[in-house]
């Protein structure tokens, strides 16, 4: 026992007070270290953070410090009562381990906030003997000052888009800084609407907002819309990534309609099996793949036209120029329109309606796509499937703002791993 309290005097003081006595608890699984004021110091009031005249003493309370050498570890002190003159009241006393009615010590929701970006929340309550809800509290502490104490800071590029969190079409709205050297989550909107959307820029403000330089987005209307009115000045980037799903999307809705024609007559399934042989690139195919996509081309099939205009369509992003680049993309919409293949033809019309902001995307060099926008989201994937779902928002706001925030935290005496 007198070891512990010397490693904690030495590794993690209070200025002050100080350990003074420690004894197992009547079970032997957790130990009680008793911490008392220093002689001469004086209680500090809770609401102005100054020190003030004593009133009185409260009973004992029990803060859960981080566990050692396998046994859990409370710190016991009876808080004292301030008679503030600046406050004008009778308060309890602000102690540098706790902060107000929390039952866990500052360092411990710091300890275990860190072990819940590794683990799951379940996983990190099992490991070190303690409930789910208090791994809550720990990360909700953590994520609350990070969001207090964060610094936007000047910000060139951001990156929208929206996962599904839950069933019935319920989605998220996420917005990420994607500067070169800085990626991280800015923010989390319930639902994917305009009212959703202009949350962010609340958010930020209007400075901020203005100084956007770069803006990756989809072509979801909303989207579109608050990003015309609050960055107009910035250049809009359209996500090649849904470009390419949503051409990828028609073609298997023109081979899966062929499909079905093709057996109702009674003809050679040709198509059968073949959804993936046309949806995968050339480079991905293996070799046997690749001799079944030959003879499948043979066919005079609207499928094989209209894969024939996707493949042709990846040539634009082999340009450099915006300009040769709109003439390709002008051509190949000709084309799709002459085709007489309707989803194809449906594309082209939305890439026409587009244009502009998808030139954009060779006007910024090349330099900014929403691939790392993908990437963050395969990430908040990631920290949604760790825990197979959260029950409520304000939990799955709370573990993104955690995983991916990039949020500061508070200060520590000593780190403990």
């Amino acid at each position: 026992m007198l070891q512990l309290i010397t490693i904690l005097n030495r590794c993690h003081r209070f200025p002050g007070f100080v350990y003074h006595r420690a004894r197992f608890s009547s079970d032997h699984k957790s130990i009680e270290i008793a911490v008392r004021p220093r002689k001469g110091s004086r209680a500090v009031c809770s609401r102005c953070h100054q020190p003030g005249p004593g009133y009185d003493q409260l009973a004992e309370r029990r803060f859960e410090f981080i566990p050692f050498w396998g046994f859990l570890v409370f710190l016991v002190y009876a808080m004292r009562r301030v008679d503030c003159r600046r406050c004008e009241a009778i308060v309890v006393e602000q102690v540098p381990w706790g902060d107000g009615k929390r039952t866990l010590t500052r360092a411990y929701m710091l300890f275990l906030a860190r072990w819940a970006r590794k683990l799951s929340w379940k996983e990190t309550a099992e490991a070190f003997r303690t409930s789910w809800e208090k791994v809550f509290d720990a990360v909700e502490y953590v994520v609350t000052f990070g969001l207090e104490h964060r610094v936007l800071g000047q910000i060139d590029a951001i990156g929208v888009d929206e996962i599904q969190y839950a069933k019935g079409h319920k989605y998220l709205t996420l917005v990420y800084q994607i500067d070169l050297g800085v990626t991280r989550l800015l923010w989390i909107g319930k639902e994917r609407t305009i009212e959703s959307f202009q949350g962010f820029f609340t958010m930020i403000g209007d400075e901020i907002a203005s100084k956007i330089v770069f803006v990756c987005s989809d072509m979801w209307k909303p989207y579109l819309t608050v990003i015309r009115e609050k960055c107009s000045e910035a250049l809009h980037i359209l996500d090649r990534f849904h470009i390419v799903a949503n051409m990828n999307k028609a073609l298997d809705e023109v081979r899966a309609s062929e499909s079905r024609r093709i057996a109702f007559e009674g003809r050679i399934p040709v198509l059968k099996k073949s959804r993936w042989l046309l949806l995968k690139r050339g480079d991905n195919l293996k070799t046997e793949q690749r001799f079944r996509l030959r003879d499948l081309l043979g066919y005079n099939l609207k499928t094989v036209r209209a894969y024939l205009l996707k493949e042709a369509f990846q040539q634009l992003w082999d340009y450099n120029s915006a300009t040769w680049a709109g003439k390709f993309l002008d051509e190949w919409c000709r084309q799709v329109m002459r085709s007489r293949i309707e989803p194809m033809k449906k594309i082209a019309r939305s890439l026409r309606d587009h244009r502009e902001l998808i030139l954009n995307y060779f006007r910024a060099q090349k330099l900014l796509s929403s691939g790392v926008v993908e990437g963050l989201n395969n990430k908040a994937k990631v920290t949604m499937r760790k825990s197979y779902g959260f029950r409520t928002f304000r939990c799955l706001e709370l573990a993104l703002y955690h995983s991916l925030g990039k949020l500061p935290e508070p200060e520590s005496t000593h780190d403990f791993f």
